[in-house]
């Protein structure tokens, strides 16, 4: 085992002629929270398709648990216990909520079971009053749950979560945000990419901050609230 489930440097990563990763270096220790942050268009998507497998960058190398994992199929990063919840969700629009949760049951890399069908219905109370519902018929809060509670089935090491909680009316936002606590506290690393930088830094270790694909800032959540400088020329704050 390693502590540093993640572990990337170098990417350069490009559509077409489009030059989006420029060079990125980008890891996650077990056990950490890590915010990525950035305007629009900045390379946050890319970078986590890039890891994920789903985006094959043109140069530089990814290791997931210490194996190198530059170019293989997603489905072969997500069995080393990486689980990501992409910006349009993904749920399976034609099966119920349970279908959803339990074809996702399985064991995490160690073995082990600690996210239940149960825990997440603990942790997820409105999907419980959405059992038998198909997944079309949630509404957007609703179905981030499902595609949280979904990846938490896995058992994942990593869980990275892109967008957060965009489009999501307040109410809901504040209990995605909560839910992220609890997956803190549980132990399992992830990297959360939201807009809402107050929000983000205050469950983060760490945070990094991407422009025009390079890094820009990577520090801890004192260290960048402490430079307004920084939220106000790479965040418009």
């Amino acid at each position: 085992m390693t502590d540093r489930l993640i572990h990337a440097q170098g990417l350069n990563t490009y559509y077409g002629a489009s030059h989006i990763l420029r060079g990125i270096d980008f890891s996650v220790a077990r056990g950490e929270t890590i915010g990525l942050m950035g305007r629009n268009g900045m390379g946050k998507s890319t970078l986590l398709k890039s890891l994920m497998g789903l985006v094959k960058p043109r140069s530089g190398s990814v290791e997931i648990m210490g194996r190198p994992m530059m170019g293989r199929a997603p489905y072969e990063i997500a069995q080393l216990g990486i689980a990501y919840v992409p910006e349009g969700r993904g749920i399976f629009g034609n099966l119920s909520v349970v279908e959803n949760l339990k074809m996702a049951a399985r064991a995490g890399t160690q073995g082990q079971r600690d996210w239940t069908y149960e825990r997440v219905l603990d942790t997820f109370p409105r999907l419980t009053e959405r059992l038998n519902h198909g997944g079309q018929q949630l509404s957007g809060g609703e179905q981030q749950m499902l595609t949280i509670g979904r990846a938490l089935m896995t058992n994942p090491d990593v869980l990275i979560l892109d967008e957060a909680t965009e489009g999501l009316a307040p109410l809901i936002a504040r209990e995605i945000w909560r839910i992220c606590g609890v997956i803190r506290e549980s132990g399992i690393s992830s990297v959360i990419v939201d807009k809402n930088w107050k929000h983000v830094t205050q469950i983060t270790d760490r945070n990094v901050i991407l422009v025009k694909g390079q890094v820009a800032f990577s520090g801890t959540s004192a260290e960048l609230l402490a430079r307004p400088e920084v939220l106000s020329q790479h965040l418009g704050v």
